[in-house]
């Protein structure tokens, strides 16, 4: 870490956010980090191991005073309200030319309407879905930032060390302004939905219709791993079947909920169809199928 301060900060210490924050210090740059729980950044410091390159704030306030000028902040916080208000609540200690990063999985319409309320104040604001969950934050995640090309290219160097690398390429670009960022997440995401439905289709085919058991299904999967429909979500399909459930020994995928949740990024990918007038009937019914 320099006398200037750490390199960038990060407000939300979840899993996403603290792995971020581990996977940003392997590559040699210096975190800031700050939640409204104490207790996890407390357990980001506990995990802490680059050698004095992560630093931890009691506050907003303070989290802005550990960062070099200008200012560059990452989020990585609940979406909706819970964004405006860590918005709000940085503000006071800002200044002109300070970047704020939303990674979080905001509606695009959201991000298009933060920016021009921060471009107002002379702030910096960007959009950035990143893709790969927990062990993608950590290890090289995709991610998808886009608004104003000077904010990025502040954090360029840092984005493209984290990030996954394939074939020598880090899986990262600037995307242009605006929230083009969020809005390509939103239709990963919803593709994401339907290839999620179609998974639960051939596994209801192959229990329910012809009767496989677990361990059959286990060996489908796993050779499906292989083909051209090889993917993130295949593999850990074919895992989940030899998976045991620690409190009772039974097989993990017999005792899951048949129950689906969703953060509104395929309901929202939907919604911009319909308004294009582009038919998306897998993402739909997946919307829909997640709803019974």
């Amino acid at each position: 870490m320099t006398n200037q301060g750490c390199d960038i900060g990060m407000i939300g210490l979840g899993v996403m956010g603290r792995n971020l924050v581990l996977n940003i210090v392997d590559h040699g740059f210096s975190v800031a980090g700050y939640d409204g729980n104490a207790e996890k950044s407390g357990e980001l410091m506990r995990k802490a191991t680059g050698g004095g390159r992560i630093r931890g704030a009691s506050s907003e306030q303070e989290l802005v005073g550990l960062l070099k000028r200008p200012r560059a902040l990452i989020l990585l916080v609940p979406t909706g309200s819970p964004v405006d208000a860590v918005i709000e609540g940085l503000l006071p200690y800002l200044e002109p030319s300070d970047l704020i990063i939303d990674s979080g999985n905001s509606y695009f319409k959201d991000t298009d309407r933060r920016a021009q309320f921060l471009s107002e104040k002379n702030l910096l604001f960007m959009g950035m879905g990143i893709s790969g969950g927990e062990q993608g934050a950590r290890y090289g995640p995709s991610m998808m930032p886009s608004g104003p090309e000077e904010g990025y290219d502040r954090v360029k160097a840092i984005l493209e060390q984290v990030a996954a690398q394939v074939q020598g390429e880090p899986c990262v670009t600037y995307l242009g302004r605006g929230s083009a960022g969020h809005y390509v997440k939103m239709v990963h995401n919803g593709i994401e939905y339907g290839l999620m439905q179609l998974i639960a289709e051939t596994y209801d085919i192959m229990k329910r219709g012809l009767g496989l058991n677990n361990e059959e299904l286990h060996e489908v999967y796993s050779h499906w791993k292989n083909t051209e429909i090889s993917s993130y979500l295949i593999d850990i399909t074919a895992n989940i079947f030899s998976r045991k459930d620690e409190k009772t020994g039974t097989a993990l995928i017999d005792v899951i909920l048949d129950e689906a949740g969703q953060k509104g990024t395929g309901k929202w990918t939907s919604w911009d169809a319909l308004d294009r007038q582009v038919p998306t009937p897998s993402i739909e019914m997946a919307v829909m199928m997640r709803d019974l």
